[in-house]
């Protein structure tokens, strides 16, 4: 039947995705093999905070900071880490394999009333301080309570209610407890492979004997190798408001083997992410919502188009065919071009192209285990490259349809192509820059970052864009199937369900309705810190949403037509492009709902990235609209048999 057709398919096709994320997740590098005593770098990344975002750097917040050669050793960074914050940085912290330090000493630092203050706002704003070695972050973990949290706080506040005092204090975490997990095999490879990285911080108001200017021979009377520092309420360490703190950092180091593979050594990570059932829900809600288009377009297809379009070829008169209404009395007019903007809409859909393409070549790269998504930098940088080196494709679609439209200033609309959407994305990003510049923020971008990504565009997405767009306007115009006459018929009044207001509004819910779900988990990954690893769900969810986008496009394009409404093209692009404007809406419920950003510049640097996000979409999805009316236009009208 019907429905067992319809549940083997969705059933197929979770099942497909559930296979492709599995086999392509490898959320790390290859295995690297430590001997030991072996020295092992660890990095420090970004300090940040789920209420804000604005997040600095480590060396930035007041530790103990190194020579400037020492600070130069940071992991290679690419375009889309300087993007992001520059990169990660060497910890001066001694890591050596299966070597175990007891209440080692760091440095001794005063810190000054404004690296206090720095301090009590970072902790007030919850900032949480993450590292990693061999690619591995740092956790807090606890068997008992069964959770694991990325990154450690840098304090925590004590309220008034519980200390007696007049305002809360504020206490610094200055001592580490490190536990490195590693696993070895003898019969499988020489050496250990780290597969844990855990952390309790402390606050110890450490007391000392000695001399201050020589920290590794300090006497410490709140630990030693024997006595391990230990949280007592009683010898906190406090952060005075008056400044002037003596603050000396101290750590523990334990290698403890695990029986974990390091194959699996990320399950702890994904603790608390969706389950795979979640994934499957969604991409059955969004089957749900193609067939219910498909069994629309069918019978629009196979019933009532080819009915008609069967009684039209059989008319022996003109004054019979003159009797005819709806779709079939606007082929004289169905192919005139745009009235309003024809150069524009070739340039938004050559954007949605290009789009387009970047898009499904990422997801093919992703499912192939070519991206990793931990490394976000990397991930960035591969989605920049693939958008500028896609540019060719966007010029191409834009100088054949404006060619179509009847345009002939091919320079203009390719140079708009190349600089439309780039040049919005740069301005709204300059604006963010100087806010986060002003604040001291890690992720403000250097000038010369900014030019490295001006001359990507200028060298190499708009010679590409120009090559694209002559081989274009070489082609010959995309054919129509019937003539256009000399004076434009007359639209008749339309009814409310008709009006471009309501078709635009109605035709991006259910492109938007196919991937909420998924959109949900990426919201999680992009702004709560959480793993995004399915991108077998994902290259499904998108495909579904490209056979909405169409089906919907072509519905909504047919009841146009039937009521002797032939301007289409703009409305074809719209109506599915509207989803863009339910994501940016969406962005507005889960920043109510799910998120707990103060401050105005956090909410302008959110609402600023998913609006570039909705608009991209729009786009992507508008473009798809275009193309499958455009197709659908040219079929039907080319089957009529018109003198």
């Amino acid at each position: 039947s019907q429905s067992m057709r319809i549940l083997a398919a969705a059933l197929a096709l979770a099942y497909l995705a559930t296979v492709v994320s599995e086999r392509t997740y490898v959320p790390g590098y290859a295995p690297s093999s430590y001997e030991p005593l072996e020295e092992i770098n660890a990095y420090a990344d970004l300090v940040e905070s789920s209420k804000t975002q604005v997040p600095f750097s480590y060396y930035d917040m007041g530790y103990c900071k190194p020579s400037e050669k020492f600070l130069k050793k940071r992991l290679t960074s690419n375009l889309g880490s300087k993007l992001q914050g520059g990169g990660s940085t060497l910890l001066h912290y001694t890591f050596e394999a299966k070597h175990i330090e007891a209440c080692q000493k760091l440095c001794l630092k005063t810190l000054s009333k404004g690296e206090v203050a720095k301090f009590r706002h970072a902790i007030a704003k919850e900032y949480r301080i993450h590292w990693q070695i061999d690619s591995l972050p740092l956790v807090m973990r606890s068997e008992e309570l069964d959770y694991v949290i990325r990154g450690f706080p840098l304090g925590f506040v004590a309220p008034s209610s519980l200390t007696g005092e007049l305002n809360d204090e504020y206490f610094l975490y200055n001592h580490l407890r490190i536990t490195v997990l590693y696993h070895s095999d003898p019969s499988r490879f020489s050496g250990l492979r780290i597969v844990g990285f855990e952390v309790i911080p402390f606050s110890v108001n450490h007391r000392w004997q000695g001399d201050e200017n020589d920290v590794e021979n300090l006497q410490l009377d709140t630990c030693t190798t024997i006595n391990p520092a230990v949280n007592d309420p009683s010898n906190f360490m406090k952060l005075s408001k008056e400044g002037d703190v003596p603050v000396l950092y101290t750590y523990d180091i334990d290698w403890k083997s695990s029986p974990t593979l390091w194959s699996n050594r990320w399950d702890i990570y994904l603790r608390g992410n969706p389950d795979d059932e979640i994934h499957v829900f969604a991409i059955v809600n969004s089957l749900m919502i193609i067939f219910f288009l498909s069994g629309i377009v069918a019978m629009i297809l196979l019933r009532t188009l080819r009915k008609e379009i069967s009684e039209y070829n059989e008319l022996s008169t003109l004054e019979e065919a003159q009797e005819e209404s709806g779709w079939k009395l606007v082929h004289a007019d169905v192919f005139r071009p745009p009235r309003t903007l024809p150069m524009a809409l070739s340039i938004f859909v050559g954007t949605g192209s290009q789009i387009g393409m970047a898009l499904v070549l990422m997801l093919l790269l992703a499912c192939m285990g070519f991206l990793t998504p931990t490394d976000k930098g990397n991930t960035l940088t591969m989605v920049i490259l693939l958008y500028v080196f896609s540019g060719s494709v966007a010029g191409y679609w834009s100088a054949r349809l404006y060619k179509l439209f009847g345009g002939k200033d091919w320079k203009t609309n390719t140079i708009a192509t190349a600089a439309c959407f780039p040049s919005c994305i740069v301005g709204l990003f300059i604006i963010l820059n100087i806010g986060l510049s002003s604040k001291g923020a890690a992720t403000a971008v250097s000038f010369t970052t900014i030019l490295a990504v001006f001359l990507l565009w200028l060298g190499v997405s708009t010679p590409l864009m120009f090559v694209g767009s002559y081989f274009g306007f070489r082609k010959e115009t995309i054919s129509v199937p019937l003539k256009t006459n000399q004076i434009a018929r007359i639209i008749p009044e339309q009814g409310f369900y008709t009006t471009p207001f309501f078709s635009i509004v109605v035709g991006g819910i259910l492109p938007f309705g196919s991937v909420c779900i998924e959109l949900f988990f990426i919201m999680s990954s992009l702004w709560l810190s959480q793993i995004y690893y399915v991108f077998g769900f994902l290259f499904v969810v998108v495909l579904i949403l490209v056979i909405t986008c169409a089906e919907m496009s072509i519905v909504m394009t047919y009841f146009q037509l039937t009521n002797e409404d032939y301007l289409w093209w703009w409305r074809s692009f719209l109506s599915c492009a509207s989803s863009g404007c339910y994501l940016f809406l969406y962005s507005i419920w889960y920043y109510q709902t799910k998120l707990e950003l103060e401050g105005f510049l956090s909410g302008l640097v959110y609402f600023t990235y998913n609006a570039i996000i909705a608009t991209a979409f729009g786009a992507f999805t508008g473009a798809i609209g275009f193309f499958s009316s455009l197709i659908f236009v040219r079929e039907i009208y080319g089957a009529l048999k018109v003198d």
